[in-house]
């Protein structure tokens, strides 16, 4: 295993939580991608591209466990990067194939980039603020009957119950949500997830 590898890998991971903190305590993680979030993005997503080109995917075996999901979630957060994303959800599948990974490792990956390309999702890891009540629910379902039978298949517990409609949120933060959405959706498609 190597050791200097993992820890730099879980550095990084650390580093982006740490950020994504200060910025959620300072207010400024809302209506559009912060820019100093998804410079921590980008940058961590370059230095794991690197890793990939000398080492392969760090999976457990070269960088333990805590190393591997800290090379998963730094892959998940990678959005700014569509072509990055989707060659690595083929990586992850091959390794979680051949039981190098855990199947849920490309589950949820597989599930974002649906979400980001407008497609329904197949896992239901990805959720999202409503903007009528401001309840969290799951992005479109693929198949919303067979839910939990198809996360079960990779190694995810069943989905928790979804929210029952609530009381309308206040208009003005009905509009607040509109506006994050409407804003993400830009995003999207200048980014290149979407046409």
């Amino acid at each position: 295993m190597n050791e200097t590898l993992a820890s730099e890998l879980v550095f990084m991971r650390r580093r982006d939580l740490k950020i994504r903190q200060q910025l959620l305590d300072a207010g400024q993680l809302s209506a559009t991608y912060n820019p100093v979030m998804e410079e921590v993005h980008r940058s961590n997503a370059a230095r794991l591209r690197e890793i990939i080109a000398v080492n392969g995917w760090p999976n457990e075996n070269l960088v333990g466990k805590s190393g591997a999901e800290a090379a998963w979630f730094i892959v998940q957060h990678a959005i700014g990067e569509p072509d990055f994303q989707r060659a690595t959800l083929v990586t992850l599948q091959d390794q979680a194939a051949q039981g190098e990974i855990p199947a849920w490792h490309p589950a949820y990956l597989e599930d974002r980039i649906a979400m980001y390309e407008g497609r329904p999702q197949r896992y239901g890891t990805q959720w999202m603020d409503d903007p009528v009540d401001g309840e969290v629910r799951p992005w479109k379902l693929e198949d919303p009957d067979r839910i939990n039978e198809l996360r079960a298949s990779v190694g995810l517990d069943p989905m928790r119950p979804i929210p029952e409609s609530g009381p309308a949120l206040p208009e003005i933060q009905q509009e607040e949500l509109r506006t994050m959405h409407a804003n993400w959706e830009e995003w999207m498609v200048k980014t290149g997830w979407r046409k």
